[in-house]
């Protein structure tokens, strides 16, 4: 079950939209369906309203329950997510950036935006080689521990970024994970001077990245792309050759969405 679920009750508890959020957020985040009894323990809200909201949402095709009394998310939300995706101009824009970027590395290339603590992958393009890193996008991944994280990290404002890394609980998923405010921050004042962040083995242990910043002109977008693989494949002098072509793609990136995506004149 994922853990950020009692986060998400606890940053909403007003009003009915917000209260049927929290139950969408709850069950689509859970790495399995959740029971009744799992989502009225999250959700912390009566047993009678809890009742009545999950019926709605099932009604709606947002929720599903199946035979075993299990709720997961609905048909409807992928219909949603599809169409918003077709419609994501921001995506439309980086795609062909992407791509080139694959074809001249032969890996797996990430575009990511910073959602919080988190990074959202929000387009990814499949290495050519036999053995490739397993990822998904719409998937979340901790900003400390990802080169695309820390990469959107070097954007934020001093004082943002020192109270966003202040607020971070720190979970060691390999040897190489930062564990502390102080290691993190001092190497994403390093990242912001050079341009480039890598990801040594820190979230997933034999998967090395490289990454570059991604912003729009009022920085209401902040994120990353990344050229990731196996460690065996990607040794740390290949990734530095590889920094440069993954801030040309970025640099390429933001100038489509300054010309697509700015003031209409």
């Amino acid at each position: 079950m994922d853990s950020n679920g009692g986060g998400a009750a606890q940053a909403r508890e007003t009003g009915t939209l917000g209260k049927l959020m929290v139950l969408l957020d709850l069950v689509t985040h859970a790495d399995a369906p959740l029971r009744f009894t799992d989502i009225l323990a999250l959700a912390g809200q009566p047993r009678g309203t809890l009742h009545r909201q999950l019926s709605h949402l099932v009604e709606e095709g947002l929720l599903e329950l199946d035979g075993d009394g299990r709720y997961a998310p609905g048909l409807r939300l992928l219909d949603f997510a599809a169409r918003s995706w077709a419609r994501n101009e921001f995506r439309l824009i980086a795609e062909p950036h992407l791509r080139d970027l694959q074809q001249a590395t032969g890996e797996t290339v990430h575009l990511g935006v910073l959602r919080g603590q988190s990074i959202i992958y929000l387009d990814k393009v499949e290495g050519r080689q036999p053995v490739r890193m397993y990822s998904q996008i719409g998937n979340a991944s901790p900003c400390y521990c990802t080169g695309v994280g820390k990469a959107a990290l070097s954007l934020l404002p001093a004082e943002s970024l020192v109270d966003l890394i202040a607020g971070l609980s720190f979970t060691s998923f390999t040897a190489s994970t930062h564990v502390s405010a102080e290691t993190l921050l001092a190497e994403i004042r390093e990242i912001a001077d050079q341009g480039y962040a890598f990801d040594r083995e820190e979230h997933e242990a034999g998967i090395r990245c490289v990454a570059a910043p991604v912003w729009s002109e009022d920085r209401t977008f902040m994120g990353g792309i990344s050229i990731t693989g196996p460690a065996y494949r990607l040794s740390m002098e290949l990734l530095h050759q590889w920094a440069v072509p993954v801030q040309l793609a970025a640099v390429r990136i933001m100038e489509g969405m300054r010309v697509r995506l700015g003031p209409r004149r």
